[in-house]
């Protein structure tokens, strides 16, 4: 892994963060299917590889990213050589005692090298020493099998799912660790 930091953003990082590309390839998607038995409802995600990588756009834009940036409760930003590579954004108490994850992102021709990973790590350090929060969750989207296989990688596990979560109506699926 790169020699990296993981400090709170300040504000000549903004610009640089919106700019970066935030969009992902993946070769797997974990597809949802929806079952109707007898008055029950149920639902089961399953790995699905698909034929060729696909490229997928991240499901927010970056205006919009640095509009809601100002009302986080905080954001980390992960710096290789004086320059922000990476940040995850996070938000205490949108339900009692637990901090989402809103953003988790990487440049481009540094993923997989880590800093995901160490920008998940130093979430959970944060949430534990800035928050009364007893977990963290972290929500995708179902074609984010890079940030599947994170999530599980580090200890998170599968908590649930929302349809038509995203802008684009894509499914949102969430992982949570406790930290207590």
């Amino acid at each position: 892994m790169p020699e990296i930091e993981i400090r709170p953003v300040i504000p000549e990082d903004i610009d640089v963060l919106a700019k970066m590309d935030h969009s992902y390839t993946s070769d797997h998607v974990w597809q949802m299917d929806s079952h109707f038995v007898s008055g029950q409802t149920g639902a089961v995600f399953r790995e699905v590889r698909l034929p060729r990588k696909a490229k997928v756009d991240y499901p927010r834009s970056p205006q919009s990213l640095i509009k809601h940036w100002e009302s986080y409760s905080g954001v980390l930003v992960a710096v290789l050589s004086g320059e922000p590579v990476g940040y995850t954004s996070l938000v205490e108490n949108m339900i009692p005692v637990t901090t989402w994850v809103m953003d988790l992102a990487v440049r481009p021709n540094l993923r997989r090298q880590g800093i995901g990973s160490a920008l998940m790590l130093a979430a959970l350090d944060w949430t534990g020493a800035q928050t009364k929060s007893q977990r963290l969750i972290l929500g995708m989207q179902t074609k984010n099998f890079p940030g599947i296989n994170m999530a599980q990688k580090l200890g998170f596990d599968y908590c649930g799912y929302i349809d038509h979560f995203y802008p684009n109506r894509d499914i949102a699926i969430f992982f949570t660790k406790w930290i207590i």
